[in-house]
Parts: C-alpha cells; sequence; structure tokens
C-alpha cells in the first residue's frame, strides 16, 4: 500500500465495492477504477464499482457482507441506506485449513516477567481488593483509597492496590448459569498471577458468598490471600480499618519480586477491538493478527473472543480448527447466540454500533470479517465458555459478549496477562491488573488522540510500511510491556471501573 495517490482499496478482486480512503466529493475522480463519485463519501466507507442489482451480493474482502437493497450504481456510496444483511450460507469445512504444525521457534523471544513461588508468571504486580457482590464495593475502593497518591513510595515494585468491584453478586438464582459465570469471573481473578496478594470482601448476607468463593476457587487463607465479611467484621469502618491493616501486610513481601528473562510461551494474550471502523479489518486487526502469529510461534497463547463480532465469519476459524470437535464448539456458541438475542427481541445485525457505522462498517457481517483477523493465521486449537481458564498453547477461543469490558473481563478471568486493543473511532479502555496495549487503525485518531494510543497501524495506509513490519512492531511492543513498560492506560491509571462481568439470567 505504498502508493500514496491511492485514493480507494481493493481488497479482492472479486469485490464489487472498493475502500475510500479520505474523504471523497461528489464527481471525484477514481482513476484505478476508471470511474467518478456520484455523491460525497467519507473516508473509511465503500464506493461501489459496479451495477448492483437490488438483491445481489454486496462482496468485501472477496465474500459477502450483505445485500442490496435497492438498485445500486457504480460509483454510489454503499452503506445502511442500501444494505440489508440478508441470509448467508456458510460453509464450515472443519479443519481443511488446520496446518498441524505444534513446533515453537528455536530460540523463543523472551520477556522480564515476575516468576510467582508457584511457578505462574506475571506481568504486574498489584494487590487486589475484590468484592463478591456489590454491597461491599465502597468498602473496596475505601481500602484502596488508603493506598492512593504516595502512600506506596515504599514500596517502588508494587504496581498498586486495586479496586476490583461490580455490580452484582446477589439477587440471582444459586448454581444458575448467570452465578456460575459470575463465579468463575470472580475466582478467575482472584487467582490471576499479576495479583501478588488478594483480599476479598463480603457483606455477609449475599448469593455470591466468600466461603463459596473460598471453596469453589480452591482457595486457603494465608499471608497473601485473605477475606473479610462486613456484616461479621463490624461495619464499614471496622472493615476498612482491618483491611488496610491486612493489605499492609502483604506489601513489603510483595515487594521483594525481581523480574527475570521467561520465555515469550507464558504469555497469555488477549485480543479486543472496540469501536471499529472501516480501517479496523485493514490495518490494526490484520497486523495484531501478525503478531498473534509470531507469539504462538514463539509458544504463547492468543485468545480471541466477542462471539457476537465473528457472526458471518465463523467459517474462516472452524476451516482453522485441529479437530471437528473443536470447530463444532464454536458452531455451538453461535447458534445459542442466534436463540439468545432473538429471545430477547434483537437480531445478530444489531451489534454494529453508531460509531462503527460513522466510520464505514455497514452490517455484522463486514465487521466480523476484519474482526476476526486478529487471530492471525495459526490453528484455533480450543473453544471455552466465558472465564473459562486457559490451559492450552495457541490459538484459543472465548465465548464472550462484544461490549469491551465485559469481554476482556472473562479473559483476565481466564488468565490473559496482556491485552492489546485495536480501535478506530478511539476507545480508551484501561484494565487493572493486565496492561492493554492500544492499537488505532489511522493515523488522524492516533495524532488526536495521542496520549491514549500506543500505536498507529494507519502508517499501512499511508506510508511505505507494511502489515508485517507493523505485526513485528506490535509483538516488540507485547515482549517490553510485559516487562513491565507502561501503556498509555497505565499512565492515567486506567482499570478500576472496567472489571464488568457478564450479568446473564434473571435478576430477582
Amino acid at each position: 500500500m505504498s502508493d500514496l495517490k491511492m485514493v480507494t482499496l481493493r481488497l479482492n478482486p472479486e469485490d464489487n465495492v472498493v475502500v475510500v480512503l479520505g474523504n471523497l466529493e461528489k464527481g471525484s475522480e477514481i482513476p484505478d477504477e476508471g470511474i467518478s463519485c456520484i455523491n460525497a463519501i467519507p473516508a473509511g466507507h465503500k464506493l461501489s464499482t459496479a451495477d448492483i442489482e437490488k438483491g445481489a451480493p454486496i462482496r468485501k474482502y472477496g465474500q459477502i457482507i450483505g445485500f442490496a437493497s435497492c438498485d445500486i450504481a457504480r460509483g454510489e456510496h454503499v452503506h445502511t441506506h442500501n444494505v440489508s444483511m440478508g441470509n448467508v450460507e456458510l460453509d464450515y469445512e472443519f479443519g481443511v485449513d488446520a496446518s498441524g504444525e505444534s513446533g515453537v521457534a528455536s530460540e523463543p523471544a523472551t520477556f522480564d516477567g515476575i516468576v510467582r513461588p508457584d511457578g505462574r508468571v506475571a506481568t504486574r504486580n498489584y494487590i487486589g481488593v475484590l468484592s463478591s457482590v456489590n454491597c461491599s464495593a465502597s468498602v473496596c475502593r475505601y481500602i484502596a483509597d488508603a493506598f492512593a497518591g504516595n502512600a506506596l513510595e515504599g514500596f517502588p515494585n508494587v504496581d498498586g492496590v486495586v479496586p476490583i468491584t461490580h455490580g452484582t453478586g446477589c439477587a440471582v438464582a444459586e448454581r444458575s448459569e448467570g452465578y456460575a459465570y459470575l463465579m468463575n469471573t470472580v475466582t478467575g481473578y482472584a487467582r490471576h498471577p499479576n495479583f501478588a496478594g488478594v483480599l476479598l470482601i463480603g457483606l455477609g448476607c449475599e448469593v455470591l458468598q466468600v466461603d463459596s468463593v473460598l471453596n469453589d476457587g480452591g482457595f486457603r487463607e494465608g499471608p497473601f490471600f485473605r477475606s473479610l465479611t462486613i456484616q461479621e467484621t463490624g461495619g464499614i469502618k471496622a472493615t476498612v480499618d482491618r483491611g488496610v491493616q491486612l493489605v499492609n501486610e502483604m506489601l513489603p513481601e510483595a515487594n521483594r519480586i525481581i523480574r527475570q528473562p521467561v520465555s515469550a510461551g507464558h504469555l497469555i494474550l488477549g485480543l479486543q477491538c472496540g469501536g471499529s471502523d472501516g480501517y479496523s479489518g485493514i490495518t490494526a486487526n490484520p497486523a495484531l493478527g501478525f503478531a498473534t502469529d509470531l507469539l504462538v510461534r514463539n509458544g504463547g497463547t492468543a485468545v480471541l473472543g466477542e462471539t457476537p463480532e465473528i457472526y458471518g465469519a465463523e467459517h474462516l476459524l472452524t476451516r482453522r480448527a485441529i479437530s471437528r470437535e473443536v470447530g463444532q464448539k464454536l458452531i455451538e456458541r453461535i447458534r445459542w447466540w442466534e436463540e439468545y438475542t432473538a429471545r430477547h427481541g434483537g437480531a445478530m445485525d444489531n451489534n454494529p454500533s453508531p460509531g462503527n457505522k460513522a466510520g464505514g462498517l455497514t452490517t455484522i457481517l463486514e465487521k466480523s470479517l476484519g474482526a476476526v483477523a486478529k487471530g492471525g493465521s495459526t490453528d484455533l486449537v480450543e473453544v471455552v465458555e466465558y472465564a473459562w481458564p486457559v490451559t492450552s498453547k495457541g490459538l484459543v477461543f472465548m465465548d464472550t459478549p462484544g461490549y469491551d469490558p465485559v469481554s476482556l473481563t472473562g479473559m483476565v478471568a481466564g488468565g490473559v496477562n496482556i491485552i492489546c486493543f485495536t480501535t478506530g473511532r478511539g476507545s480508551v479502555y484501561g484494565c487493572r491488573p493486565v496492561p492493554s496495549i492500544k492499537l488505532a487503525t489511522n493515523t488522524e485518531v492516533y495524532h488526536r488522540m495521542q496520549d491514549d494510543m500506543d500505536v498507529n497501524c494507519g502508517v499501512v495506509i499511508d506510508s511505505d510500511i507494511g502489515l508485517e513490519e507493523v505485526g513485528e512492531t506490535i509483538f516488540r511492543l507485547i515482549l517490553e510491556t510485559a516487562s513491565g513498560k507502561k501503556t498509555k492506560s497505565e499512565t492515567f491509571g486506567m482499570g478500576d471501573n472496567e472489571f464488568v462481568p457478564w450479568q446473564i439470567g434473571a435478576v430477582m
């Protein structure tokens, strides 16, 4: 993409649309296509390169992204006003593209990690104050607030004391699907290696009892795992005072960590896109996919999620599944989502947000085809449910909603210890206890939000730098960040409010 005079980009010879690379006025000439614009077209949107009859498929990436809802003339703006999703039949062809390769690079990349006494490897060193229920959330924050500002000056190796709070934990049916998701999420955070110590706090009468978390998670009280209930401890003030005391007892030992070189195979990378635009599937997502392949080849793991945002592109993943069983697991989750959205009066095409559409994405099919590019090209080795522990090496799919904080909460609970987050509109997500690297899909957003974006993937469009080079840059930054380099979101202390477990089922 080194021709800086390009005004449109054709992604596949079979496409009948091209992507507009800058705002085009009515009458603008498109030399590469030999046509002119019938109307003004914003950057990132699509231009028809052929006359398309009503009902005919719209093709981008060589795939169907929707159908013409009316006749579309050559040179016309193609978007929500003249495209509908329709029905696309997909051939899943389980495993036909799976390579079966499981080798690791002869000299695997390394990073400077924190090795816990039990052998787990961390990328950050926090103490977590974790609520079992919303009723204990304020107490968790009060305890963490006691360690804000300069309070940790004597503990330079501790990244912070972070409150992990949420809005549920009660008024749900015990042992229901929603309860199981919440329990998996809370226990997943409690055992996350990026926490040197955890203080779990409940109210005392909630459904998600502290004792249940201890039993289900297999936790034992000790110097680095403590628990309190407000009702038994004597109220808010008594619990805050006791909680501050317990955290102070954890700090000296938590500070005695030394980073040491470890294999990149210890990294579990969460892949997320939010605030996507028409460039997401062209720049940041495929560049991240290249970095994903590098990580997998170095023995690491990548976790792709957002089930509603692979809808219509799931066949690209089933083709890479290592077995029919793995591929079928993915399709079962797709079918569950179809039924789930229908039951609540929605449809899968409700997913693209107003911001997505303003950025040029028309249907969920188009959004998904760009989103799956984050997963690179390696085999799909496993499919797990929300917040379930990720234990396989390679590319793993986790069933999560598309909503960014809910999706990434599940991934972190599953063990993700570093995140790459692509955005075209400018999402400002941050996460604690896991560092989140922000990848801008276009140069304009990167410069406008330079305090929030870590990498400009827009150079793929407007310079001589290719996808592979950007992918290598991302991979190097992943290793540097895992070694302790702060991301933009970390400099702001983002992440206290991004713990959002998937709340599913009746609230009673």
